[in-house]
């Protein structure tokens, strides 16, 4: 990275580029005139990034000491925008890890300010009674600040933006509920925040004062209940005023998976959110904005920021959702290339077929799966292998798509994960559902004779001791009706679509 002085902009270093905040953070700083390094470990998913090649891309892990060392070389920010949700019953003591030394790093590299994001708390709750997750937050925040580098932590509840978390239980909730029996926190007044609020004091607070070393709390102007929430969406998508019962006796367990049974927010993400929204959590200063003044307008109303978010979604223009980072707990192993992998089975499952359509439109059916368009075989089967993965804490069918037509390395695809795209030839899919083993699934588009396309599916699965090989053989009976019925559909649909049809 090469040097730069304050007229210049500053060097700003953004780990977690690829979950939600992350990801819509470096174009910000890149507009603001700021030079940007993204901390990965996985750089791949950085590739179809619209600003990925303004940036220097830097390999590592935030609990790795050399990396992070390596990636703090010539910085002058550092953002700090990882937490380990419910990467397991040891979460905490990773988060506590990998903050440790991050500003023990940044002290060693000379690093002018640290930037971090994280929950606002309520005063009055001591710190063994929050939630974990809030309470893991919390210390995160404390150690940055003890680090010897001086920190801006900037503390929000409830961030309403166009595929966050949050904006979708709402969403999902409020839409498909007219009537609902709901929990007893749907009446605890929080303080919401747009995230366009949220980035703009994210890039503001690079340029603090050497001499700022403390927590902000930041929040929208309005101070509402999770009830009065719901029914402010329904206002704003035109829908009748939704029925709320709220009862005492569904838990913060329960009711993540009563919000992971509406919404496409499972379980492991919807029970923090949950029990987060058990405490009251509204600012108690606004003396951010002695720093990072606000406009006229600004911070956003809950309602403003509700439609901006809602415009955004029918609009098909989200940048980055909740499920941009990956998801705790799945497999992220690469496809393997040699076939004796680590001395192990691999089984397969491969379909082949001329298309009687050319390349390209093969390609746009094939980038353009899952989501709205489904799967092309049996959606009954579909919709129940997602259940079944809901039922045993998966992220189940119903993430959907970020971007109806187009599709990017690390985007979530109902169930799948986008692992490799060559474009107009190649989209490779890793399972994220719960398996006995390793599971990927491909999709080719290749040249065949006379201008038409020859398209090429395989199924990989590696299983996990003797319940993976039972697994498959269980399931590869149906695999002619799910498999085949897929490459054969996929087919006729490239075929309408180039004779100008309906897919």
């Amino acid at each position: 990275m090469e040097s730069t002085n304050d007229d210049d902009g500053l060097r700003c270093l953004v780990t977690g580029a690829t979950g939600y905040i992350g990801g819509r953070l470096v174009p910000e700083l890149l507009e603001a005139g700021h030079t940007v390094r993204c901390l990965a470990r996985s750089p791949e998913k950085l590739r179809d990034y619209p600003w990925a090649s303004r940036v220097e891309v830097a390999k590592g892990d935030v609990t790795d000491d050399e990396s992070i060392g390596a990636a703090m070389r010539d910085i002058d920010v550092a953002y700090y925008l990882v937490h380990a949700l419910t990467s397991g019953p040891d979460f905490e003591k990773t988060d506590r890890t990998a903050a440790r030394i991050f500003g023990e790093q940044a002290r060693a590299a000379g690093v002018r300010r640290i930037v971090y994001l994280g929950g606002l708390t309520p005063a009055d709750v001591p710190a063994r009674e929050l939630s974990p997750h809030l309470r893991s937050r919390a210390e995160v925040g404390r150690i940055l600040l003890d680090s010897g580098v001086p920190t801006t932590a900037l503390r929000a509840a409830v961030i309403i933006g166009s595929g966050s978390a949050s904006f979708e239980m709402l969403r999902y909730l409020t839409e498909r509920l007219p009537v609902m029996v709901t929990p007893s926190w749907v009446s605890t007044r929080i303080q919401p925040i747009a995230v366009r609020d949220v980035l703009r004091y994210l890039v503001g607070s690079a340029h603090m004062p050497d001499e700022v070393n403390r927590t902000f709390d930041i929040g929208g102007p309005d101070v509402l209940t999770y009830r009065d929430m719901m029914q402010q969406y329904a206002q704003v998508a035109k829908l009748p005023k939704r029925l709320i019962l709220p009862v005492p006796m569904l838990s913060p367990g329960l009711s993540s998976h009563w919000v992971g049974l509406i919404t496409p927010v499972p379980a492991s993400i919807a029970r923090p959110l949950a029990e987060s929204l058990r405490y009251e959590v509204v600012c108690h200063e606004h003396d951010i904005a002695d720093h990072v003044p606000d406009g006229p307008g600004q911070p956003f109303s809950s309602g403003t920021a509700l439609s901006l978010a809602l415009q955004r979604v029918r609009e098909a223009r989200v940048t980055t959702r909740w499920s941009s980072a990956s998801t705790p707990g799945i497999p992220s192993d690469p496809l393997p290339t040699d076939p004796d992998w680590a001395g192990g089975s691999l089984y397969t499952d491969v379909r082949e077929l001329d298309v009687d359509a050319p390349p390209d439109a093969l390609w746009r059916v094939i980038e353009g799966i899952g989501g709205e368009n489904g799967w092309y075989s049996l959606p009954w089967a579909w919709a129940v292998r997602g259940r079944l993965d809901r039922l045993v804490g998966g992220v189940g069918l119903r993430r959907g798509r970020r971007d109806a037509q187009r599709l990017r390395v690390g985007d979530s695809l109902d169930f799948w994960r986008v692992e490799a795209i060559e474009p107009g030839h190649l989209l490779r899919l890793r399972a994220e559902m719960r398996l006995p083993g390793l599971a990927w699934l491909e999709m080719y588009a290749e040249p065949g004779e006379d201008g038409r396309a020859h398209y090429r599916q395989r199924a990989v699965f590696h299983p996990a001791g003797l319940l993976g090989h039972a697994y498959w053989w269980s399931v590869s009976p149906f695999h002619a009706f799910v498999f085949g019925g897929m490459a054969r559909n996929i087919s006729r649909a490239a075929g309408r679509r180039a004779a100008g049809g309906s897919v």
